[in-house]
């Protein structure tokens, strides 16, 4: 008896959350899913009817949707690694700091919380090839760089990520290092192992759970780049920079067509579950083999 009111009780105590849970996020998504499967135009609601898998036929067939697919794959890609390996660095540099750390770590976890679109259109005044003040101290010297010019946006846009978000990285694989025991450590300096050595065959392997949850966390989070593109680029030059969440928001908002953008979204929606259950597995993995 006392376990059923016990389940009760825990019952009751959900479903404040559940409720709340079903409205800002269930709500959203069944609606979503329902647009998909109509021809729904903003200009034109009238008309709507329901067109099945049309529309994920069309987003299958639609050139321009594999290649921002790819564009944010790239984009994921060198911004990851990049963030992984920078945030790795100077996360070992922190911990060895004794001075002013509180000072030094406040200050380069600044970038963090500041949002997105305010720190896209800092850099687009910042990098501006005709006022930017990079540009303007460039050209002092004879150089001449258009960051944001064909072949070069991507990179700048990942750049970018890379100037606000190694700090995440910094906080992860900081928290991280501090909670490895000093044991083997000792030991490899008493046996007179090298920094590198001890760096690759004690500190990774010990900082895998870690490292596998930061690049799971960054990587996902990563995909949803829309703030950057918006404000700096709007997908050019031509679709270079046109992410998976910009072309979305280009359908649905900018062109009315709802229902595609739906569509869309819901394709997107499982490429990125396909890849978290993969990389909780390999986190799992991870975890018990150390």
């Amino acid at each position: 008896m006392y376990e059923g009111v016990q389940m009760s009780l825990r019952l009751r105590l959900m479903l404040p959350l559940v409720v709340v849970f079903s409205a800002s996020v269930g709500y959203p998504l069944l609606h979503a899913f329902y647009l998909s499967l109509t021809n729904y135009k903003i200009t034109s609601r009238g008309d709507t009817k329901i067109v099945w898998l049309q529309q994920y036929i069309a987003t299958l067939q639609d050139p321009n949707y594999w290649s921002s697919l790819r564009v944010t794959a790239v984009f994921v890609i060198l911004a990851v690694f990049i963030e992984f390996w920078l945030g790795l660095f100077v996360a070992l540099a922190l911990q060895k700091q004794r001075k002013i750390k509180d000072l030094t770590r406040s200050f380069l976890l600044a970038p963090m919380f500041v949002t997105p679109i305010a720190i896209g259109l800092m850099f687009r005044f910042i990098l501006n090839q005709q006022l930017g003040v990079i540009p303007t101290f460039l050209a002092k010297f004879g150089l001449a760089y258009d960051f944001f010019g064909p072949g070069k946006a991507l990179f700048t846009i990942v750049l970018i990520d890379v100037w606000q978000w190694t700090p995440f990285m910094v906080l992860l694989l900081l928290a991280g290092l501090e909670g490895l025991s000093k044991s083997p450590f000792e030991a490899a300096k008493i046996d007179g192992a090298s920094a590198l050595f001890t760096f690759r065959k004690i500190t990774l392997p010990m900082l895998m759970p870690v490292i596998s949850v930061a690049i799971l966390i960054r990587s996902l989070d990563a995909m949803k780049i829309f703030e950057y593109v918006f404000a700096i680029t709007r997908g050019g030059p031509a679709i270079e920079t046109m992410t998976i969440q910009y072309y979305t928001y280009q359908t649905g908002i900018q062109f009315y067509r709802l229902g595609l953008a739906s569509a869309m979204s819901y394709l997107m929606l499982i490429i990125v579950m396909i890849i978290a259950v993969i990389l909780f597995r390999r986190v799992e993995a991870t975890r018990k083999n150390q």
